[in-house]
């Protein structure tokens, strides 16, 4: 008999047989009816076990087995209002496929509080937790969406090396590992080899990327291995056309989740609404000018710090805008392959700032080989140790652009998570390396 999931069985399937299998949630005993409540990847069914109508084997395995343990079970299908989903399963046979070991290190129908380094130590039982998987269905969904947006407006999906031999972005943040004889690094990103794709005449790319930063954060906003979508595209005017794909792109995402995750996001007891649009584009000079008027000083030059996206973030709220692009950043605090504004104190940069939070960063890439060099030289690298970059734009390089979504940060800002590991099956930081 072909086994069925609890979201493929509905309540007119009274009186049919089905087979279903999954791990023992909770149990429970009212008079002379014993519960079990089984949970598969649909989410919980409802085994009623009426002492006097299934067997003394099948009701004793179900009075005994214990929570957690995977269990198989054939029975009748009966039309319920008051069990989850409308039915119930009356058992004629329950096996015991996988009898887990007690007591449990978590709770995983979420009755006793956990801190989150104990879930985290215990991830496969906190996986277990409907509204923990839920996190993971909609990020299924989510990059299900940017795939499916991006190949629709041209984009080609690729993917690189996560083994390199040079800095991405230039600095000191990178791991190094052990390559043979060779010094070699994990990827901080794909931007070089995202732009080196841009000559091939291959004008439209993306990658579900995996950065590592070996930057020693230990805040609720920071992980060293990270997940993006990162795109590049060619032959643009200047970084607007990056912004429109941007934008375009975030709310294709948000649609696809609010059409197909409602049931998902039941347990965070929000509602995700769709942006108002367009998305405002202020100019990095203007955020100052807004934070200053609010009695926060950012001096010229300097990045935006977290207290000041979350100062603008709250004013960009009041004027009715969740999310916003700040614009124009000043060159310096840039990457090398940035391309400068016609003010050269600013940039062809922008971010897209989600409740008062770097989202995502983007901007015109520098197309011409001299000024490429030149710009490397000014941030103080050698132009050497990017030769086989550098030689991908002595041969026809269109002009070109791209950005980077980080898929944690935007899950953590859009369901309201307390800590962007929760965003993260597995999560990589400063003091975590296992499981």
């Amino acid at each position: 008999m072909e086994r069925k999931y609890s979201d493929e069985i509905i309540p007119d399937m009274d009186g049919r047989k089905v087979k279903i299998a999954g791990w023992v949630h909770d149990r429970r005993k009212l008079g002379g009816l014993l519960f079990l409540l089984v949970r598969d990847r649909g989410g919980l069914i409802q085994v009623t076990l009426p002492k006097k109508y299934v067997s003394e084997d099948v009701f004793e395995k179900a009075r005994t087995v214990s929570k957690e343990s995977v269990v198989a079970i054939v029975g009748e299908v009966k039309k319920e209002e008051r069990a989850p989903r409308g039915y119930e399963i009356i058992p004629e046979k329950i096996d015991i496929l996988s009898k887990a070991a007690a007591p449990l290190p978590l709770d995983p129908t979420g009755k006793v509080g956990v801190t989150l380094d104990t879930r985290l130590d215990n991830r496969v039982l906190d996986l277990r937790r409907p509204n923990v998987s839920a996190i993971f269905k909609i990020r299924d969904v989510m990059l299900s969406a940017a795939r499916n947006h991006l190949r629709s407006k041209g984009f080609i999906e690729i993917q690189t090396p996560r083994i390199i031999s040079t800095s991405s972005e230039g600095g000191t943040e990178l791991f190094p590992i052990s390559y043979f004889e060779k010094e070699a690094f994990l990827a901080q990103s794909p931007q070089l080899y995202k732009q080196m794709m841009m000559a091939t005449g291959l004008d439209r790319v993306f990658e579900i990327a995996t950065y590592f930063r070996a930057e020693e954060h230990d805040t609720i906003w920071h992980l060293n291995e990270i997940t993006a979508i990162d795109c590049e595209l060619s032959f643009i005017e200047d970084e607007n056309d990056v912004m429109d794909v941007v934008e375009e792109l975030v709310l294709a995402i948000i649609r696809d989740i609010r059409e197909n995750c409602s049931e998902h996001l039941e347990g965070f007891n929000i509602e995700i609404k769709e942006p108002k649009t367009p998305f405002p584009r202020i100019t990095y000079e203007e955020a100052l000018e807004m934070l200053d008027e609010a009695g926060l000083k950012v001096p010229f030059g300097e990045d935006l710090s977290t207290e000041s996206e979350k100062k603008l973030g709250e004013l960009m709220l009041e004027k009715g805008w969740s999310m916003y692009f700040v614009t124009k950043f000043p060159l310096r605090i840039k990457p090398f392959y940035t391309m400068p504004d016609r003010d050269p104190r600013f940039s062809n940069s922008f971010d897209l700032e989600f409740k008062g939070r770097e989202m995502v960063s983007g901007s015109q890439r520098i197309h011409d080989y001299d000024l490429l060099v030149k710009m490397i030289k000014e941030k103080g690298l050698n132009p050497q140790g990017f030769k086989t970059y550098l030689e991908a734009f002595k041969y026809g390089m269109p002009p070109h652009g791209g950005f980077g979504l980080g898929v944690e940060r935007f899950l953590m800002l859009l369901l309201g998570l307390p800590n962007i590991r929760e965003a993260v099956l597995f999560p990589r930081d400063r003091k975590r390396l296992e499981p």
